[in-house]
C-alpha cells in the first residue's frame, strides 16, 4: 500500500506508491556501455594531459597517477567573480565567484567506482577530503559541494571515471534548510536527528543495507528515489573535512558496498552521488551530520514533481534495502 512519508531531515513530504508501476529494478535492464581501457581522444587519459586545463594536484606527483584534478574546462563558478551583492531587493545579483574543479578519478578509460579496490577509493576519499579543506579555507568559500554523475542519465558529459568539486560564495538553499532543520530538531529533542535516523535503521533493520563500527548505510524513511541510499557516520561529523585517515578505509568499503549492492540489487543504473558537509564556518554544529547521498537514476521527474516539490518513489526503501542485502549476500563485496 502507498503512504505519505515525511523526510525528518528536510520537512518535505514524500509519495510512496509502490502500487504505481512496480519495481523499475525488476522490470528494467540497463544496457550499459562497454569502454576500452584507454582512448586516444579523451583528455582524460594518461599521454592526454595536455588536453586539460594546469593540473591542481597530482597522487602520486610523477608519470604514474592514480588520480589529477584539474579546473573544470566549462566552469558553472569561477575565482575572477565578486561577492559583492548588487539590485533591489527583488532582483539580487552577484558574481559567479566560485571554484569548479574536476577529479580524474583513474588513468583506465574504462574503470569503474565499485571495481576499484578499496585502497585506491580510500585515496579518492582522502583526495576529495583535501581539496575540500583547501577550499574551504578560502575567505569567500561558505560551501564546497563534491558530486559525482555517473552514466547518461545521471547527466555525465564524459565516459572517464571522474567527479566534481564546487565552492560557492553563497550557502545553497537545499543545504541551508537541512542545516536549519537540524538544529531545530536538536534544540527540541536534545539529540542530532541524523543519528536518530542511524540508530534507528540499525535498530530496526529494515532499511539497512550495511553496517559497521563507524559508517551505516541506510535507505532513508522518507526516500525520493527507487533505492536512494545513504552512507552516514557514527559519531559527530558536521563536515567532510572532518573525516579522519583511520576512517578512509572503512567508508571506502562502505561505498563500494552501497555501489555493489546498487549495481546487483537494482540492476545497475545510473546515478549522481553528493557529499553533503556543513557550511563552511559551521563545522561544529551539533545537529547537521555530513553524509554521502547516493541517488539512483531509476525514475523521471515529470509534471507533478516539478509543480509540487513532493517526490513519487514507487520502490519502499524497505524493500530497496532487502533488495541490495540479498543481493550483497549472493557475492559478497571485496
Amino acid at each position: 500500500m502507498g503512504a505519505l512519508r515525511q523526510d525528518p531531515t528536510t520537512g518535505a513530504w514524500v509519495i510512496l506508491a509502490p502500487e504505481r508501476s512496480g519495481r523499475p529494478a525488476g522490470s528494467r535492464k540497463h544496457a550499459r556501455r562497454e569502454f576500452p581501457f584507454f582512448d586516444a581522444s579523451c583528455p582524460f587519459c594518461p599521454g592526454n594531459e595536455h588536453l586539460t586545463p594546469p593540473e591542481i594536484v597530482r597522487v602520486p606527483n610523477d608519470q604514474q597517477w592514480k588520480h589529477r584534478v584539474v579546473p573544470n574546462r566549462f566552469p558553472a563558478l569561477n575565482a575572477d567573480g565578486h561577492s559583492e551583492v548588487a539590485g533591489d531587493a527583488h532582483l539580487r545579483e552577484m558574481g559567479s565567484l566560485g571554484a569548479h574543479e574536476v577529479v580524474i578519478e583513474s588513468p583506465l578509460h574504462d574503470e569503474r567506482l565499485d571495481e576499484m579496490d578499496v585502497d585506491r577509493v580510500a585515496s579518492l576519499l582522502c583526495l576529495w577530503r583535501d581539496r575540500s579543506r583547501a577550499l574551504a579555507a578560502e575567505p569567500w568559500v561558505r560551501a564546497v559541494m563534491i558530486f559525482k554523475n555517473f552514466g547518461d542519465r545521471a547527466g555525465t558529459t564524459l565516459d572517464h571515471p571522474h567527479s566534481q568539486i564546487m565552492a560557492t560564495a553563497v550557502c545553497p538553499p537545499d543545504l541551508r534548510l537541512r542545516v536549519d532543520v537540524a538544529s531545530a530538531y536538536l534544540e527540541e529533542h536534545g539529540h542530532s536527528v541524523y543519528s536518530a535516523v542511524t540508530e534507528d535503521a540499525i535498530r530496526n533493520g529494515e532499511r539497512m543495507v550495511a553496517v559497521r563500527d563507524s559508517f551505516a548505510a541506510v535507505t532513508p524513511f522518507a526516500s525520493r528515489n527507487p533505492f536512494e541510499t545513504w552512507i552516514l557516520p557514527r559519531e559527530h561529523q558536521a563536515s567532510f573535512a572532518d573525516l579522519r585517515d583511520d576512517q578512509l578505509p572503512e567508508l571506502a568499503a562502505m561505498l563500494k558496498t552501497v555501489l555493489m549492492g546498487l549495481r546487483r540489487g537494482a540492476r545497475d543504473p545510473d546515478y549522481n552521488l553528493v557529499v553533503q558537509s556543513a557550511p563552511v564556518g559551521e563545522g561544529s554544529s551539533q545537529g547537521f551530520l555530513w553524509h554521502l547521498v547516493v541517488l539512483p537514476r531509476l525514475t523521471t521527474m515529470a509534471g507533478f514533481e516539478m509543480g509540487s516539490g513532493m517526490s513519487i518513489n514507487c520502490v519502499a526503501p524497505e524493500q530497496a534495502a532487502k533488495d541490495m542485502r540479498e543481493a550483497l549476500a549472493r557475492v559478497p563485496v571485496r
